[in-house]
């Protein structure tokens, strides 16, 4: 998609009434974008988002089977430091909303072993998985992944790229682990080169409590250090923003409205 700046983004943000409506259009714009990339390439690359909305779009995928799970590699953007069992897993909640219905093939699963004590090692290795599957080689510039899925926190951050924080700087690496003080822990989350480097971004963002964190993201000065999605801004694979009416509350600009 053409186009680098804040301005032209803000014409990208489609703004839409409450969070189920986000995931269905998000969900239908997936499962296109599947369509999409099945028929050119034979595969789809996709990697999901934890959170409340993107569990809602996943339940929403499953319910129309309107993805053929035999053609996608499944990834995560980021992963706390949880067994896959654990509540607060990404791997779990797309399990258990998206891939078990569809009956998804584990070989086509990849998950982020984080239940691990080393993360710098649980970091390495999925970048290892990222470069086998995808044929690319770690140290290189990194895959074109079809479709990155992500959301943002009402601190700015998506994936784990919190505000402040080492990985915001990582220019050689393609998976982390990243130590977030603010939260006293540390989690292994995809780098900016890779999302950069996707074919497609979308991006979920609902509830007003992140309604001045998105008009700070999108209208507001440049300060990617202190809002790390602010770094989407400028790449022109970010197809959407869908956020929902209470996200867009503090918005100037109008976007486009619907799906």
């Amino acid at each position: 998609m053409a186009g680098t700046g804040r301005a032209d983004l803000l014409m990208r943000v489609c703004r839409l009434g409450d969070a189920d409506e986000v995931a269905r259009t998000a969900a239908d714009a997936t499962a296109g974008a599947a369509r999409g990339a099945i028929a050119e390439r034979g595969v789809f690359t996709l990697v999901l988002a934890g959170g409340d909305t993107p569990r809602r779009m996943y339940e929403r995928l499953a319910g129309d089977s309107a993805i053929d799970g035999s053609r996608v590699e499944f990834f995560w953007g980021d992963e706390r430091p949880v067994p896959p069992e654990h509540p607060d897993s990404n791997f779990g909640m797309a399990r258990a909303a998206l891939l078990r219905p569809l009956g998804i093939d584990p070989v086509r699963i990849h998950r982020i072993e984080t239940e691990r004590a080393d993360l710098d090692a649980a970091a390495r290795d999925y970048e290892n998985e990222l470069a086998k599957v995808t044929g690319a080689r770690p140290g290189e510039p990194p895959p074109h992944l079809d479709l990155v899925l992500l959301g943002m926190g009402d601190d700015g951050h998506t994936a784990s790229l919190f505000p402040y924080t080492a990985a915001l700087s990582e220019s050689q690496r393609w998976v982390v682990a990243n130590d977030v003080p603010a939260l006293s822990t540390r989690r292994v989350t995809i780098v900016f080169p890779l999302i950069e480097r996707a074919r497609s971004v979308f991006v979920l963002v609902t509830g007003e409590k992140k309604a001045a964190t998105l008009a700070e993201v999108l209208e507001g000065p440049l300060d990617p250090e202190r809002l790390p999605s602010q770094r989407l801004c400028a790449h022109p694979g970010v197809e959407w923003f869908f956020v929902d009416a209470a996200a867009a509350s503090r918005l100037r600009s109008r976007g486009r409205s619907g799906a």
